[in-house]
C-alpha cells in the first residue's frame, strides 16, 4: 500500500501527555470501560469488539478522547481500527495511576 493511502491517526508524544487530560478521559464510565477491557487484553482490539452500548458516533467520540489524551493508541490495519492501551507511556509518566484506576473500577463494578 502506498504511504499516501495509509490512514494515520494523531497521537500525543509521550512528553505531551498531560495528567489533567488523562484524568478527564478516565472520568467517563464508558471510556473507563474501554480502558479496563484493553488492560485485560494482550493484543490490539478492534472497536467493534468492545460493546459500549452507545451510538457509533458517541463511541467514536469516546475513543477519540482517549487517544487524544494519550491513554490509548489506535492504528488502522486494513479497514479495522485497532486499539491498545499506552500502558508503558502512562506508567512512565504517572507510576501506579493506571493500575490503581483499573483496580478501583474493577472493584466498583463488582459491587
Amino acid at each position: 500500500m502506498e504511504e499516501a493511502l495509509m490512514r494515520v491517526l494523531d497521537h500525543p508524544a509521550v512528553e505531551d501527555i498531560r495528567l489533567e487530560s488523562v484524568l478527564h478521559a478516565l472520568a467517563d464510565p464508558r471510556r473507563l470501560e474501554v480502558v479496563c477491557f484493553l488492560a485485560n487484553s494482550d493484543v490490539e482490539v478492534p472497536c467493534s469488539e468492545i460493546d459500549l452500548a452507545v451510538s457509533k458516533s458517541t463511541g467514536t467520540h469516546h475513543y477519540r478522547v482517549l487517544r487524544e489524551a494519550g491513554v490509548i493508541s489506535q492504528v488502522y490495519r486494513g479497514t479495522a481500527k485497532l486499539n491498545s492501551l499506552r500502558r508503558a507511556d502512562l506508567d512512565a509518566l504517572f507510576p501506579g495511576l493506571l493500575e490503581r484506576v483499573i483496580a478501583a473500577a474493577t472493584k466498583q463494578s463488582r459491587t
